[in-house]
């Protein structure tokens, strides 16, 4: 079994931006023709703290290179006032020749490099060619940082970056790294929400609130433009029901309490979700909304297993990784012939 820790990730994954959109973009096609096996998402939530979490997602993903695994993830907000990540990560693999464990791999870039993929994949379709000068971040944390690298990619005419977050120094530091990071873009802090909402062409909602606070105004937004509900809690019901929405997974986003699932409290039918991702990207058949449109991703683990793959692979080039023996479990006890029907002689 392979071992890769945080550094072997960031080197497997250096220059690599482009090659992660088409792994993400394959397996939301995978999973729209049914070649995927993916469970609910399993929270646990610590009763003494509350805001925080861990969760577990399992998946399948079928294909030239089918792998099975999980990952589990926490989410503890109060980290950043100490200087640490919100969130941390593994990833566990196992083969399916023998269904034994063939890689344990730390995962904070790859969750948060296939969520930034995701969210620059959907712009770049529900976009269909219109370009983006103008990137809206809302909540300026790690997660946001990468979806502005994603942006980048997919929208390389981008040249403004408008920034809010509720705690202005925060967003302040933000810029720094934005100007550092990313020269070809101008980050310009904002006082408001809703002007991040009026002028970004895409934006990007990356909170960690825990319940709906942001209204999108019926009009005066650029057009066609695309709020990506990375966070899924912000937007208000009445946001929703009167957007055209595009999710990827729909029985996966209704639930625990996202947007669309308090909005489906009011339309059961869904009939307010207009498409997933995976069935745009498949069929090309999507037109766009001239009064934009909100992608909210629930976040599928096939997409955690597609990127790790891509690390495993460019990890055997580079020859990163260790090889840690003793984790096939021993040979079953019963090791003899075959008899004649089929038991264990």
């Amino acid at each position: 079994m392979k071992l890769m820790t945080a550094d072997d990730v960031h080197r497997a994954l250096a220059d690599s931006e482009m090659a992660v959109l088409h792994a993400v973009q394959s397996a939301y096609i995978a999973h729209d023709l049914g070649q995927s096996d993916l469970p609910f998402s399993a929270f646990v939530r610590p009763i003494d703290q509350p805001g925080t979490r861990f969760i577990a997602l399992p998946a399948y993903l079928g294909g030239d290179q089918a792998l099975a695994g999980v990952k589990w993830v926490s989410s503890f907000p109060h980290n950043v006032d100490t200087g640490r990540q919100r969130a941390s990560s593994l990833v566990l693999l196992s083969g399916l020749d023998t269904g034994y464990p063939r890689a344990i791999v730390e995962g904070s870039r790859i969750n948060a490099w296939r969520t930034a993929a995701s969210a620059a994949l959907a712009s770049m379709t529900l976009r269909a060619g219109q370009p983006v000068t103008t990137i809206g971040v809302i909540g300026c944390g790690t997660i946001a940082l990468e979806q502005v690298r994603f942006l980048r990619v997919a929208h390389p005419e981008a040249r403004t970056a408008l920034l809010f977050d509720h705690d202005p120094h925060r967003a302040r530091q933000f810029g720094d790294v934005i100007g550092r990071e990313f020269p070809q873009l101008t980050p310009i802090i904002v006082d408001r929400a809703e002007q991040v909402i009026q002028r970004g062409d895409t934006v990007a909602v990356t909170t960690t609130a825990p319940a709906p606070w942001l209204t999108l105004a019926a009009s005066g937004r650029p057009t066609g433009q695309v709020l990506l509900h990375v966070s899924l809690r912000d937007l208000t019901v009445t946001s929703i029901l009167s957007s055209h929405n595009v999710v990827d997974d729909v029985d996966h986003v209704n639930r625990e309490n996202t947007s669309i699932a308090l909005a489906a409290q009011q339309q059961p039918n869904l009939s307010f979700v207009h498409g997933t991702l995976g069935s745009i990207l498949r069929t090309g058949t999507y037109r766009p909304d001239p009064a934009g449109v909100v992608f909210s991703p629930f976040g599928l683990g096939i997409l955690d297993l597609a990127v790790a793959a891509l690390v495993l692979e460019r990890s055997s080039r580079l020859g990163l990784g260790t090889e840690v023996p003793g984790f096939d479990p021993p040979e079953h006890i019963v090791a003899g012939a075959t008899n004649s029907r089929g038991a264990r002689s």
